[in-house]
């Protein structure tokens, strides 16, 4: 399938302009120290991919030969143009549609594997949005996930929570740096796979979003 908009839309899922506008420029200025992450993250996958959050596209340049296709989800209209013009650029096809992730518009159990990278942050409703995830997956089929959250310190997570309540989604399009990753797959009913956590960047002071996790989780095969 060739990369497509599917503008225009009547209302997009999500509006951020003046956020869009930094998080394009920022992600492209930290691809440096996020490329190596994100190669990572999408290494050996294969079949037919579905990416929610694809954001300005910066994952695609990472998908590897042996996958078919990617439909990649994302609600906000300036990024969503700029991912279709990386998908362009990309070496397999990329299909860049719009859609918000608690409520996929793909067919049940449709696609090999699922990403979410640095998204479940800003979904309005994440048991929802993961339970979306794993309806779209095939039984036995596998989700990969780089994502910040809560810190392991006491300190730095009073303080994420302190930031959640108060100025950090309001300015940054909704984002909160104290949700756990981990915690909201399983109670989604996906079984965790091999996974790491990371301090991103690995050097230097560290942020409320320094705290991260990069791994697999994968849909039972009894779902």
């Amino acid at each position: 399938m060739s990369p497509r908009s599917a503008e225009p839309v009547s209302r997009d899922a999500v509006h951020h302009p003046v956020f869009a506008r930094f998080y394009a420029r920022q992600s492209v200025a930290a691809e440096p120290v996020l490329g190596a992450h994100r190669r990572e993250l999408l290494g050996g996958l294969s079949g037919r991919v579905i990416e929610v959050g694809a954001g300005n596209g910066l994952n695609f340049a990472h998908y590897p030969g042996a996958v078919s296709e990617v439909v990649a989800i994302e609600p906000e209209r300036l990024l969503r143009r700029l991912a279709v013009s990386a998908a362009l650029r990309a070496d397999v096809p990329v299909d860049v549609v719009p859609g918000a992730a608690e409520a996929l518009p793909v067919k049940s159990e449709a696609f090999d594997a699922a990403v979410v990278s640095l998204v479940l942050c800003s979904v309005r409703d994440v048991p929802r949005a993961l339970g979306e995830l794993r309806r779209v997956l095939r039984p036995g089929g596998e989700l990969r996930f780089f994502e910040h959250g809560r810190a392991p310190g006491k300190l730095m997570a009073i303080t994420q929570r302190a930031l959640d309540r108060t100025v950090w989604p309001p300015l940054f399009g909704g984002c909160h740096v104290a949700r756990d990753t981990l915690a909201a797959l399983r109670g989604a009913g996906f079984a965790i796979g091999a996974h790491r956590r990371l301090l991103v960047p690995a050097k230097g002071p560290r942020l409320p979003t320094s705290y991260c996790v990069l791994g697999k989780a994968f849909r039972p095969d009894d779902s």
